[in-house]
């Protein structure tokens, strides 16, 4: 499985490739960050980050787009950019139709790290190590999507074969009430 791991950000966001699956090593393909200027109108920013993003796609080819799900900040311009990056990469996903799977910062640190509150480094310190890399990737945002990536393809196959279970158990038990 081939997972494109996008860090949103409007200024900058963080993207990532990796092949592998759960219990085998996973690859690095690809990573880095797709850029716009802060100058910028808000629509021509919106439109440099999805030529990026529609180039990361045609470039690496994903099976998958994991994306970090927007969480309630403070600075409600810095959630709005946020929203809006997440958005851009669930549409040029949603053109290729490519499953899109969200998971929260919490998340990805747990299955990172072990732990749910982990700090940055060490995030970005267990991707380069579970990845084999000399040295973590530059800058966080980069990290944090590979990190993205990383929980993706060790959790999104139980969480999807999961998801079928309930929706078989809620369709029987629909079946059963009529």
């Amino acid at each position: 499985m081939r997972v494109l791991g996008v860090d949103p950000g409007l200024t900058r966001c963080g993207v990532g490739v990796l092949e592998g699956s759960p219990g085998r090593r996973l690859a690095l393909v690809d990573v880095g960050v797709v850029r716009t200027s802060p100058g910028a109108e808000p629509p021509e920013r919106l439109l440099a980050l999805e030529r990026g993003l529609e180039s990361w796609l045609d470039a690496t080819a994903p099976d998958v787009v994991a994306i970090e799900r927007v969480f309630a900040q403070h600075n409600l311009h810095t959630v709005m950019g946020t929203a809006q990056a997440a958005a851009v990469a669930v549409l040029a996903a949603a053109r290729r139709g490519l499953p899109v799977a969200w998971h929260t910062p919490s998340e990805v640190k747990a299955a990172v790290t072990g732990s749910g509150r982990a700090g940055k480094d060490q995030v970005a310190g267990m991707v380069a190590r579970v990845l084999g890399l000399a040295e973590p990737p530059s800058p966080a945002d980069a990290a944090d999507a590979l990190a993205l990536a990383i929980c993706q393809a060790w959790r999104g196959p139980a969480m999807a074969r999961r998801a079928e279970a309930f929706a078989r158990h809620t369709a029987v038990a629909t079946r059963a009430a009529r």
